[in-house]
């Protein structure tokens, strides 16, 4: 991943990454607040993770943007390795395992607290760079990549989303995964089909498709249903994921 003046940054134009992050994070809190208690193990879209375990991953989550913001991700990291981290998988266990034995209260209120200092962090330093595991990365862009991790996982954890705000939210989700497809070098082409409204076109080698906005999203973020009838060389064509 880069941050070269090559990047397709007209994608971003006219969206707020801050405000994005503050509506996604608004939308788990508010329904994570009302959750009954039987509603915590309910399986999530991460394999594996009950809606716990991806508060959890939320929660630790927040301990590698603040790293990221007090420029000790270097330490970061060698806490995970040291606890036999070796992946992103590997991380991920690593943080939703230091919370053991947590309450969802005192979860909820650790994410809360920490994920509203992230954000106000990162918005304080717009137009600054910031560690991240890209050197001197910009900070708007690291809110827009936060504030697509929030709204995935909102998806995950099944929060719903008013009629009236689906459209604006899908559409600049799906601008940030064209952007994000276009940083890391992704050898696929993602344009607005004919007629406007109607999707995109992919194009990826040989193979080419026409995707919805709610595809490209699901696709990028590596959340396609097994049963897509996208063709494999597309749906990794189209996956930012590591």
């Amino acid at each position: 991943m880069a941050a070269g003046t090559d990047l397709p940054l007209e994608l971003l134009d006219g969206l707020d990454p801050y405000a994005e992050q503050d509506r996604e994070a608004a939308r788990i809190d508010d329904f994570l607040t009302t959750l009954p208690d039987d509603g915590w193990t309910a399986p999530t879209g991460c394999a594996g993770w009950d809606r716990r375990d991806l508060l959890a991953h939320l929660a630790s989550t927040e301990d590698y943007h603040h790293a990221c913001l007090d420029d000790t991700l270097g330490v970061f990291l060698e806490r995970g390795i040291a606890s036999g981290a070796a992946d992103l998988d590997g991380f991920n266990a690593w943080g939703i395992h230091q919370l053991d034995g947590w309450s969802t209260d005192a979860l909820l209120e650790h994410w809360r607290t920490r994920n509203a200092e992230t954000r106000q962090r990162m918005r304080a330093r717009d137009g600054a760079t910031m560690t991240t595991m890209v050197p001197d990365y910009p900070v708007r862009l690291q809110a827009f990549h936060v504030a697509q991790e929030l709204a995935s996982h909102a998806d995950d954890l099944g929060v719903p989303i008013p009629p009236d705000e689906t459209a604006d939210r899908l559409a600049w989700r799906a601008r940030f995964s064209r952007f994000v497809l276009a940083e890391l070098g992704k050898e696929v082409t993602v344009e607005p089909a004919a007629p406007p409204g109607s999707g995109y076109r992919v194009t990826a080698g040989s193979e080419q498709a026409v995707v919805s906005g709610e595809e490209l999203v699901a696709a990028a973020a590596g959340r396609l249903p097994a049963m897509s009838a996208l063709p494999d060389a597309l749906r990794a064509a189209l996956s930012t994921m590591p």
